[in-house]
């Protein structure tokens, strides 16, 4: 998917750019109403078996581990196989099942992009992490 016509987008790589997310408090913080939002977190790390690969419809995401690298499975959507039922709309989320993705490492401090064609299983590590998800209005 060509993001550079996206300017939710831009505006998110903008706002990670200028903005220390390390020092934002944990939540849901609105920078373009619906259309571009960021929740920081702490989540627990997972090993590969327990990590979920998941898509988007609506959303690009772009997470940013704070405290530590982070490892994701990627693989693209049109070969992920074994759905975990329908697709929440509400949520806009669909997890799968298929564990035989490629492993991407992310240090700290550095954006990873997973568009609506990629399907992704984030938090892959041990203990805890801080991080940041972006949420991007595919347009």
């Amino acid at each position: 998917m060509d993001l550079s016509g996206n300017k939710y987008y831009k505006a998110a790589l903008k706002f990670i750019a200028e903005n220390d997310l390390s020092a934002m408090e944990n939540g849901k913080h609105l920078i373009d109403g619906d259309n571009l939002f960021v929740n920081i977190v702490d989540s627990d790390l997972k090993t590969p078996s327990q990590a979920r690969l998941e898509v988007h419809n609506v959303y690009i995401d772009i997470q940013v581990p704070l405290s530590k690298a982070e490892s994701y499975g990627v693989k693209p959507r049109i070969e992920a196989v074994g759905p975990e039922g329908e697709f929440n709309a509400e949520k806009d989320i669909l997890f799968y099942t298929d564990k035989d993705w490629q492993t991407i490492t992310v240090d700290k401090g550095q954006p990873i992009t997973f568009d609506p064609d990629t399907a992704h299983a984030p938090l892959i590590g041990e203990g805890v992490i801080h991080k940041a998800i972006f949420k991007v209005k595919a347009v």
